[in-house]
Order: structure tokens, then C-alpha cells, then sequence
């Protein structure tokens, strides 16, 4: 059910993208709206049908659901119900593992109507320097959901909802010492709009596949910057950054193979724009009258990641998720591995 970001790190519709990813981007939308154009729910009439086949085809309510890895569901809760669904993961890097968790903490407030909350925690060992002092909390958001169409088996609309989240600068990011591992926030406001969609399918031998297809848009405020930082800064820097603005396609498919066990996959693209920290440094000896100004540029990235999982219902409100979040090298890519567990519950 997770965003993005699994791990840590939507606004307008229109995503202004590079001309280099514009077109994998789109693809992965143009992919999505014809998936969902389809009339999945309706049934095929008698005559259309071979008599030999007699297949007979899954009810929804013989199907239960986790969902998949990374992308959120379109549905919302109802009025007085809940959702808990935590993740626990390792994100394993060259040379680095980060073991933390991502929970969702979901209300249905009334018809249509989700809240939720969703706190973080990390920590970091390294092999290149000092590990983190303790576990740390990162991050935390609040999200709204509200649903705008529902599912119905005798017509090809999908389930759709638009989900607004705001995160907080709740985690450590500026004056980590000679710990930098002990950063794990932003120090920023970040808001977020998307909007989700889910529908079914019925596949030739009955089964169902279910589909997801999300697109977000997200932008944050600048943070001030003291000393060693999450933003690569040294300990005497004083300043700010400015994150980039992120955005994410994400196509998400599951196979029910029985009533408890089904396969799911995630393709997600994701894409940040360019982080900009200026400022200046207080400890340059040679500008004790005007210190020498700072000025660093990430530049912007777009990378494609894999998340296969597969699901096991021990009842219809409750299930578990092994997945696997995979990020290939690319260009400014930390390439990742990042197995999780996924406990939800809903009543």
C-alpha cells in the first residue's frame, strides 16, 4: 500500500518533466487509461462463449486483498472503521543497510471520507562511518482521502479518489555532528496530491486480476540548514535548501490465485527535481570578515522501480505481504534492495 516511496520521500495534473522522461512517463499513463478503459466487470454474454469452456468466474467476495507494495488503494474506509497496516523494512545499499517502518493509520470520518496518519522510523548502519546513534523518527504525514467513483461489476468505471498529504519536518536533517547517519528528515513542508484509481479484471480462466494505476504531484518549502546535514552540508554551513518537486506514476497488478494467496507487482516510475542548497560557510578562515558563499545543485533524477510481493489472507480483514522494492543504478541512482513485511489489518 505503500507510496513511494517506500521509503521517504503529489498539486497540479500537469507534471512538467524532461524531454528524456516525458516519454516514459507518459507511457506509463497512456498504459494505465487504456488498462482502465476497459470494460473489465462486464459480463460476456452466453453466446459469446464456447460451450466447452463453462468457466466459472470469481466473485469478489471469494477474492481478499492486501494490496500491493508500493501502490495506495482508490477505496476509502467506512464511516467509524479503521486500518492499520505496518511495514518493516531493510534498505540495503553498497554500503549501508536502513531498517525502519512505514505505518498507515487509517479512519473512515464519514461516507467517502478517509484520514490517516502515517509516522516513520529508521535506522542506519554504514560500513564508511559512524552508524546511527539510535532509532530515529523520520518524517511524519497526514493524509486525507476522498472518494470520487465506485467500482460496479455491470460497468467499466473504476473505483477513483484524490488523496491530499501533508508531511511534517517531525525527523532529524541539520546539526548531525559527526553522525550524519542520524539524519532522517527533510526539515521541510512537503504537500502532496494524487489521484488513485483501481479496478478488476476476469481473465480467461476465471481468476481476477485486479489493477491499480496512481499519479502524484508533490512540493516542499525551503528548510534552514545548520552544519552537517542530510543535504550533504559540512558543519560549519549556514543556509537553506530547496527539495525538488517529486512526481511518480505507478501501474500495480494482482492475481488471485485462490481466495488467500495472490501475486502482486508494482511499476513505478518516480522523478525529483533538482535540490538546491545555498548559504555559506561560518568556519572558512579565510573569510572570518565574509565568508565564502556555498552553492550546491543535485540535479534531478527519474529512476523506475520493481516491486514484486506476494500476499496471504488468513481472513478477509487480515492479511500479509512479502515484497521486494528493486532500484537499478541510473543516472544520480543509489541502486537498492529493499525486502519488506507488510501487516494489515482492518476492522
Amino acid at each position: 500500500m505503500m507510496e513511494i516511496h517506500l521509503i521517504r520521500h503529489c498539486t497540479h495534473w500537469t507534471i512538467a518533466l524532461p524531454g528524456k522522461i516525458r516519454g516514459l512517463f507518459g507511457a506509463l499513463t497512456v498504459a494505465g487509461v487504456l488498462l482502465l478503459a476497459v470494460r473489465p466487470a462486464k459480463a460476456q454474454s452466453s453466446a459469446s462463449i464456447p460451450e466447452v469452456m463453462h468457466v466459472e468466474r470469481e466473485s469478489l467476495n471469494d477474492a481478499w486483498w492486501i494490496g500491493p507494495m508500493l501502490a495506495p488503494s482508490a477505496a476509502t474506509l467506512p464511516p467509524g472503521h479503521f486500518l492499520i497496516e505496518p511495514y518493516f523494512y531493510d534498505v540495503s545499499a553498497s554500503r549501508s543497510n536502513t531498517f525502519g517502518s512505514l505505518s498507515y493509520l487509517l479512519y473512515g470520518l464519514r461516507n467517502k471520507l478517509t484520514i490517516g496518519l502515517i509516522p516513520t522510523v529508521d535506522y542506519e548502519l554504514t560500513s564508511n562511518g559512524p552508524s546511527s546513534s539510535m532509532v530515529e523518527l523520520g518524517d511524519a504525514s497526514l493524509l486525507v482521502q476522498y472518494g470520487l467513483t465506485q467500482f460496479h461489476e455491470s460497468s467499466w468505471h473504476p473505483m477513483t479518489a484524490i488523496n491530499v498529504q501533508e508531511t511534517f519536518p517531525t525527523g532529524r536533517y541539520d546539526r548531525l555532528g559527526n553522525r550524519p547517519s542520524d539524519g532522517f528528515g527533510s526539515g521541510s513542508y512537503t504537500t502532496a496530491l494524487a489521484l488513485y484509481s483501481q479496478t478488476y479484471f476476469w481473465l480467461p480462466n476465471g481468476r481476477i486480476l485486479r489493477m491499480r494505476f496512481n499519479i502524484s504531484d508533490a512540493f516542499s518549502s525551503n528548510a534552514d540548514v545548520q552544519g552537517v546535514s542530510v543535504y550533504g552540508t559540512d558543519a560549519g554551513f549556514r543556509g537553506n535548501a530547496k527539495p525538488g518537486n517529486t512526481a511518480y506514476a505507478d501501474a500495480a497488478w494482482e492475481y488471485s490465485m485462490t481466495k488467500r494467496w495472490v501475486m502482486a507487482l508494482d511499476i513505478e516510475y518516480h522523478f525529483e527535481g533538482n535540490t538546491s542548497v545555498t548559504g555559506y560557510d561560518t568556519l572558512d578562515p579565510s573569510g572570518l570578515q565574509n565568508p565564502s558563499s556555498i552553492q550546491m545543485n543535485s540535479g534531478s533524477n527519474g529512476e523506475v522501480i520493481f516491486a514484486p510481493a506476494i500476499e496471504y489472507n488468513w481472513k478477509s480483514n487480515l492479511g500479509v505481504l512479502l515484497g521486494t522494492r528493486i532500484i537499478e543504478a541510473g543516472h544520480n541512482i543509489t541502486p537498492s534492495i529493499t525486502p519488506a513485511v507488510a501487516i494489515n489489518f482492518v476492522h
